[in-house]
């Protein structure tokens, strides 16, 4: 019986339309197909910069994550809730100028031309309109996604906490039908609640850190030696890790200077406090968003994620820079997450159990010049969908969906594949540039030049070095990715297939040229080179990013 973090229900189905989908009740409320990689992220990240709260007990907004304790001891049937803002006036000044003009409501127009009055009259230049053209070029530039969608269901950049702001979708329908004219009349046709862009995703990467954190340091040191994984002595323990991820997730929403956020916060709110009350508050305080959950069984996918995430907030990079690598980090773990899921549930599909999550991602070079390579990437594709498949159709879930669903089973799990497993898996990959080609058949696992910087950032921790064989080790733990000829022999056995185990050359000979051109491998002789992290590790007291170099003691077992 698989059972749900924070644990909502006691049966698999949630008595529930909601997880009624298969591969809903096998992953999670909820991965889905049409969320962007860059939203999950935002909205990862916009769960970790509210207010939340958990039954009566209150987690103010500048804590990324709920404290120990509370994580230990979370009590049966409540559910994480926070308290997203929309942001509607900070939207309204950025994104309406550039919007589409069918999109602009006439009340929208008004408001708009109110707020800049408002602003007019607390600049104190002589080209007001000037400075207004600049701070709404600024703003702009902080565009995140949706730059085809109506100004409200845009979003921004991540990279601080005052451009952190949920979904808001215009009925503009209902608001014609109603002949609303008026932006106070306007205001109740704005839904923050529909979720058809951020849609779960990052909410369920939130809950599987608090999930991954709640385990006791003797169950991740057993772990940690069973797996042979590279960890330091800090990231051993859930207590440190909380701590370090704290600080980073923190750090990651903080990324522009203060007066930028001061500026944020005048537009929001300053100028016009009506709006911003009317749609982040109700009658009781806070308006707060309901988690839903995730596979409790999931935690070691969700340590391995919030190690990765602690090693690239904490390393000396430029925000932006450091965004980009967690938004990368997000999309890897979702992928992770539909494997390491699947292979626990499914009943057909791979010939052995191979790796330490179960499953392999066989790395063919980017070219596609080493013909046994690449066909033993392609027949790994194929059976990691054999696998997802499987799993969703576990007898369990299918029962269930018998049970409750009868009417509709047969389009469940159609949608199930096409949406939310491996239809979303294939579709995932390929947007992040781990799969080709983008479209056509013949798909294989590739590696990328942003998908290469993020592995030695997530893999190593910052300043320091490995050798290429370790590095190779660790990708293989973290991710099931295979370079070498005994890690593709493993997948050969994996897909069920020993006629390929036999490999010409250096089947990872591309990966070092890689890792040398990006300047990560450092060759000490023809037989042994080494694989670095080149950036330093951010101190806690720097307001802005220093490399610098910290000692971390490696794990005994891991050397």
């Amino acid at each position: 019986m698989l059972v749900p973090f924070p644990k909502l229900w006691n049966t698999i189905t949630g008595q529930a339309d909601d997880d009624r989908n298969p591969a809903i009740q096998l992953f999670g409320r909820r991965f889905f197909k049409d969320q962007s990689i860059p939203e999950f992220l935002i909205e990862f990240l916009l769960v970790a910069s509210s207010a939340k709260r958990v039954g009566n007990r209150a987690i103010p907004d500048d804590q990324a994550l709920p404290d120990t304790t509370l994580l230990c001891d979370w009590p049966n049937g409540v559910p994480l809730e926070y308290a997203p803002k929309a942001r509607l006036n900070l939207k309204l000044f950025a994104f309406l100028g550039a919007s589409k003009l069918e999109t602009r409501h006439e009340s929208h127009r008004e408001h708009y031309k109110d707020l800049l009055d408002g602003l007019r009259q607390r600049i104190q230049a002589d080209d007001k309109d000037d400075v207004l053209r600049t701070l709404e070029n600024l703003f702009l530039g902080f565009q995140g996604v949706g730059g085809q969608r109506t100004w409200c269901a845009q979003s921004f950049l991540p990279i601080a906490r005052c451009m952190c702001a949920c979904e808001t979708i215009w009925r503009g329908t209902d608001a014609d039908r109603n002949n609303v004219d008026a932006w106070s009349h306007a205001q109740r046709y704005f839904d923050h609640r529909q979720l058809v862009f951020l849609a779960r995703g990052g909410e369920v990467l939130y809950l599987q850190l608090c999930n991954a954190l709640r385990r006791n340091s003797c169950e991740i040191d057993g772990w940690v030696q069973d797996v042979g994984l590279h960890f330091s002595e800090m990231e051993c323990k859930p207590e440190a890790l909380h701590g370090i991820l704290s600080d980073g997730l923190q750090r990651a929403v903080h990324g522009c200077p203060p007066a930028i956020d001061e500026l944020a916060r005048l537009i929001d709110s300053g100028v016009e406090a009506q709006t911003s009350e009317a749609t982040d508050m109700v009658r009781n305080g806070p308006r707060y968003a309901e988690c839903a959950w995730c596979p409790e069984e999931s935690w070691p996918e969700g340590y391995l994620f919030a190690v990765e995430l602690a090693r690239v907030s904490c390393a000396a990079v430029d925000p932006l820079e450091r965004l980009s690598l967690m938004e990368t980090a997000c999309a890897m773990q979702v992928l992770r997450s539909l494997c390491a899921q699947s292979a626990r549930h499914a009943t057909q599909g791979p010939a052995a159990k191979v790796g330490p999550l179960g499953f392999v991602w066989a790395v063919s070079d980017p070219e596609g010049r080493l013909q046994a390579s690449t066909q033993v990437s392609r027949r790994t594709v194929e059976t990691l969908k054999r696998m997802i498949s499987s799993a969703i159709r576990n007898p369990e879930i299918v029962d269930n969906v018998r049970d409750y669903w009868p009417d509709v089973e047969r389009r469940l799990f159609k949608e199930a594949d096409e949406k939310y497993g491996h239809g979303l898996f294939l579709g995932l990959a390929k947007r992040l540039g781990l799969m080709a080609p983008r479209r056509g058949q013949g798909a294989r696992f590739v590696l990328n030049d942003r998908l290469l910087r993020f592995l030695v950032m997530a893999l190593i921790r910052p300043g320091e070095r490995v050798t290429f064989d370790t590095f190779k080790k660790m990708a293989f733990a973290h991710y099931g990715l295979a370079f070498d000829k005994a890690r593709l022999a493993d997948a050969c056995r994996w897909n069920g297939d020993t006629r390929l185990q036999a490999f010409e050359g250096e089947p990872d000979g591309w990966l070092a040229e890689m890792l040398e051109a990006g300047g990560f491998l450092v060759r000490l002789s023809d037989a042994c080179s080494q694989v670095r992290n080149p950036f330093g590790e951010l101190r806690k007291d720097q307001s802005h990013e220093i490399p610098c170099q910290q000692h971390v003691v490696t794990h005994p077992q891991a050397s």
